[in-house]
């Protein structure tokens, strides 16, 4: 089995404590207290002109808020956020007690990626196992679930960019990687960001997941198949590389790219994707 195919030992090994702290602490990641994983996904650069890049202090991908703090709400509303999306779905929110919380001043929105059929336990076993392999092949197979099933929600996320471009937006998942991770591709090459420098920003929740990781374990470990087997709950949470640069293949070969996906998924127009770069791309910073 070589490397590509399955995650390599970095993956299910725990990262140096300094250079966890070194890397939170600087761009793009973000803190926000009670929440974990976020990050800017503004400043990246614009393959067809180096001069611009995607606008900064914008939007904003994470793990789940449910336990965000007070001050977090604070810093929420500091950053400029007034709309957050909700990827999960009402039986995951109930299984695991992770509500979605009332923050003054930011709307809450739950778009959820999956309907409750899709969250049945035959179905959640089968993805679990999946995930559990941490097999690039079986990551496909999965996020093509994702994009099959995450139309409305995606477009729902994809209309505050092109309608209200002066208000900040945070969407997030349950680990801010696959429905978050999806997502976020699509919005950056949808603007021409190249495939390297978005596979990059997906690798990065490997050191965000990092803090929280015996919480994320001691969660999984509710579930059969990672009960006994830490190695597995890991691997599930893998976010290497070349899985992106593979999903972005998938994109273009199965979907027509970003944006033969937005048309037939998410409704939207050629007008609409105009505006949507027009509100996200911004001249560099020279400071």
């Amino acid at each position: 089995m070589s490397a590509v195919d399955s995650p390599s030992k970095g993956e299910v090994e725990a990262l140096d404590p300094e250079y966890v702290s070194r890397t939170l602490s600087s761009p793009p990641f973000v803190t926000i207290p009670g929440v974990f994983n976020v990050r800017d996904i503004g400043s990246l650069p614009i393959t067809s002109d180096s001069a611009r890049v995607t606008r900064p202090h914008y939007a904003y991908r994470a793990a789940e808020i449910s336990a965000i703090e007070e001050s977090g709400k604070v810093k929420l509303r500091t950053l400029g956020i007034t709309t957050v999306f909700d990827l999960r779905s009402d039986a995951e929110m109930s299984k695991y007690s992770t509500p979605v919380p009332t923050i003054d001043g930011v709307q809450v929105l739950h778009t959820p990626v999956f309907s409750q059929k899709d969250y049945s336990p035959t179905n959640m076993a089968r993805r679990f196992q999946m995930y559990a392999s941490g097999k690039t092949e079986a990551f496909m197979v999965l996020y093509s679930e994702i994009l099959d099933a995450g139309g409305e929600a995606y477009g729902t996320i994809l209309r505050h960019v092109r309608d209200k471009p002066d208000e900040g937006f945070l969407f997030h998942c349950t680990a801010g990687k696959d429905r978050t991770g999806v997502i976020a591709a699509i919005l950056l090459s949808l603007v021409g960001v190249d495939n390297e420098t978005i596979a990059h920003d997906y690798s990065l929740t490997r050191v965000g997941r990092e803090p929280f990781r015996e919480a994320i374990l001691k969660r999984l470990a509710q579930e059969p198949i990672f009960e006994s087997n830490q190695d597995a709950a890991l691997n599930m949470l893998s976010s290497r590389h070349e899985t992106m640069l593979a999903f972005m293949q998938v994109l273009e070969e199965k979907y027509g790219g970003a944006e033969g996906y937005v048309k037939k998924y998410c409704g939207l127009t050629d007008e609409d994707l105009q505006t949507i770069r027009n509100h996200f791309i911004v001249a560099k910073s020279k400071v």
